[in-house]
């Protein structure tokens, strides 16, 4: 019983696509087989607005999450996806990618405001409440802990570095681990864009 389910899971989910990706076509994400509609939940825009799982819907998303304060993952990261948009062309006007902050205490809405479109004008950083923001990690298994370097050093974050993908039905499809590289970011979601 729990086979056959999986099965009408598997092409209930295939029905989304109007053409079919297989992990063959990839050159380092890596896809999840049976696109899966995205738990709801709420975050803030910079602006105050907020941003819901409906939201995700109409676009292909790039959802990343880190924090302004990162020395390395993120800005490597976000510098890709820059990167990423400028080899789609016009691809990209289908893409958007959206930064979620691990660290609301230091990430204020005007931060974010400044930080994330530094990267490219069309990224959206987003905040929420601690447990707003863990709801949404745990979704897609997301990890991030506050690690205390002591001394009166600051504190940082450690955290999952890979990045979501989903499709314009708001399924996740492809999960891009870290430092695969602008073109092979590139080519994955090109490959998911046919």
């Amino acid at each position: 019983l729990a086979a056959a389910a999986l099965a009408v899971g598997l092409w209930a989910g295939s029905r989304w696509l109007p053409h079919s990706v297989s992990q063959a076509d990839l050159q380092a994400a890596v896809l999840y087989p049976a696109p899966a509609p995205v738990p709801p939940f709420t975050l803030q825009r910079p602006d105050g607005s907020n941003l819901t799982e409906a939201d995700l819907q109409g676009h292909w998303s790039v959802l990343f999450f880190g924090f302004t304060h990162c020395p390395d993952i993120c800005p490597t990261t976000l510098s890709e996806l820059a990167a990423t948009m400028n080899l789609l062309g016009e691809k990209a006007k289908q893409v958007q990618v959206l930064f979620i902050s691990v660290d609301p205490a230091r990430d204020t809405p005007d931060l974010l405001a400044q930080y994330v479109p530094a990267f490219h004008p069309s990224f959206i950083g987003l905040t929420g409440s601690p447990e707003d923001i863990a709801k949404v990690a745990k979704q897609y298994q997301a990890f991030y802990k506050r690690h205390d370097a002591g001394q009166g050093k600051p504190y940082t974050m450690d955290h999952s570095a890979g990045s979501y993908v989903f499709d314009r039905q708001g399924h996740i499809r492809l999960n891009v681990p870290y430092g695969s590289g602008a073109a092979i970011f590139a080519h994955d979601i090109a490959a998911l864009l046919k």
